[in-house]
């Protein structure tokens, strides 16, 4: 059906370079026409809600049953939050990264966040989705010099940008068409996300193997004394992590501070390690930040590993760089002594992070975190250097076909992600009419909107933290 779909006869110039040509029947307005702050606060029996980029505005108790992950909750002063009803939209934290966030229950959100109270105009789905494609984030982005991640977005900048007012029916159709269609993509994206999961489980089997028994199956065996290793080769030895590695902690310089950043060094924050190995990252800091903050340069080759953040509760990421690069407070790095090459080191924390991962501990504030205590007394069975090399050896041609597969995949979702994109950015803006076929549309169960989205916090580390972890009155 998506081929079907064909321009409007007429057209006109909207006058809003994010919109350009609309259709003629379309209308502008300002936003504040459509959308006014809602000032009504909590109500005694209101829901506890929290705002997140990938569920939009939801229970809190929805949120911990859909993830395992927990949030922090208030008990006093919940007179002081906001008031919110189904269908409303609320402005968050993030909303210049993500769009807006559509509330789909009726509760109260703390007082920092402003909530949109739509007219009678407004049909809440079409506007989940023209608040969260591409041309509507980049419109909002360019009221104001917004380029460091935290920053806050008010009521005046979503002022600032006018919006298209179409006929209700038209939003409607809208719509259903992109709930349908967005519901095909994920089922594809989905499908390819199990079979990497399938295919990291076998990779996890093969290096866990690997690391911690070797490679010749004939050789004698000694009792390691650690339960969840079990016998390991007779001239290997167990150390603890600290033993083997020097530490290095890193921190965020001051954001409000510009001499700090937009240098040359490279950055590392959760969100770069997607990668097996760090040559830059998506921030850079100046040679200011490395003079006058206590951040420290990693300039050996080293292991960096995620010691705090959401994404600690399903993996434990590892990423070797052998470039200067500077980390934030959620990494360390981990410098290997000698006797330890850093290759076989990242193998050996990969191979083993379901035992790692049952370090993690939930924080006051509600972010798995890895205590330095804990994983630095982490005993790790170490193999001669001539033996790391050889199992750095095997792995990487026993792994080739599987990493192979996991990359077409990664690129076939890369792709499938950037039509969805393209899709929503051409219906949005009027290029591409859906009136018609979504007359056709066969009559289903709305998409779960929280297992498609699920996937899209998953692959993005840095949102895993998007919820409220802690509350401001």
């Amino acid at each position: 059906m998506i081929a079907d779909l064909r321009p409007y006869a007429e057209y006109k110039e909207s006058g809003l370079p994010w919109l350009g040509q609309v259709p003629a029947h379309w209308h502008i307005v300002r936003s504040k026409r459509l959308f006014t702050p809602r000032k009504e606060l909590a109500r005694p029996d209101d829901l506890q809600l929290s705002a997140t980029q990938a569920y939009g505005v939801i229970a809190q108790s929805l949120y911990e049953e859909r993830t395992g992950y927990r949030v922090v909750k208030i008990s006093m002063h919940l007179d002081k939050r906001r008031h919110v009803e189904a269908n409303d939209f609320v402005i968050s934290m993030r909303s210049f990264q993500g769009g807006l966030e559509r509330a789909w229950t009726t509760g109260a959100i703390r007082s920092s966040y402003v909530v949109l109270k739509p007219d009678a105009q407004v049909d809440a789905t079409y506007f989940r989705h023209l608040f969260k494609s591409a041309p509507y984030i980049g419109a909002l982005r360019a009221t104001a010099d917004f380029i460091r991640d935290g920053q806050d977005l008010n009521y005046s900048n979503f002022c600032d940008v006018d919006l298209p007012l179409i006929p209700h029916t038209d939003q409607s159709a809208i719509g259903r068409f992109l709930d349908w269609a967005n519901g095909r993509l994920e089922q594809a994206i989905r499908a390819k996300r199990k079979v990497i999961a399938l295919l990291n489980e076998q990779k996890q089997a093969i290096i866990h193997r690997a690391v911690t028994r070797g490679l010749d199956p004939s050789v004698p065996l000694k009792p390691s004394g650690i339960p969840w290793l079990g016998d390991i080769p007779q001239h290997w030895q167990v150390r603890k992590i600290k033993s083997l590695a020097r530490t290095v902690g890193g921190m965020t310089p001051n954001k409000a501070v510009e001499r700090y950043w937009g240098g040359t060094t490279p950055w590392v924050s959760p969100k770069d390690m997607k990668v097996p190995e760090i040559f830059d990252s998506q921030d850079h800091i100046s040679d200011a930040a490395l003079r006058e903050t206590n951040i420290c340069l990693v300039s050996g080759p080293a292991v960096l590993i995620v010691v705090r953040g959401m994404i600690l509760a399903r993996m434990f990421p590892t990423a070797v760089t052998r470039v200067p690069v500077t980390i934030n407070q959620d990494i360390k790095a981990l410098i290997p002594h000698p006797e330890l090459s850093v290759e076989f080191f990242a193998l050996l924390l990969t191979g083993i992070q379901r035992e790692l991962l049952e370090l993690v501990e939930i924080a006051g504030h509600g972010t798995c975190c890895l205590r330095t205590d804990s994983w630095a007394a982490f005993c790790l069975p170490i193999p001669t250097l001539g033996e790391q090399a050889a199992i750095r050896s095997f792995l990487s041609t026993e792994l080739a076909t599987s990493n192979a597969a996991i990359s077409r995949l990664q690129r076939e979702i890369a792709l499938l992600r950037e039509y969805r994109t393209r899709l929503v950015a051409d219906i949005m803006t009027g290029e591409l009419d859906v009136r018609e076929v979504a007359t056709r549309l066969p009559d289903e169960a709305a998409p779960d909107t929280f297992t498609e989205l699920a996937g899209e916090m998953l692959d993005d580390a840095d949102n895993l933290d998007e919820v409220e972890r802690t509350e401001e009155i």
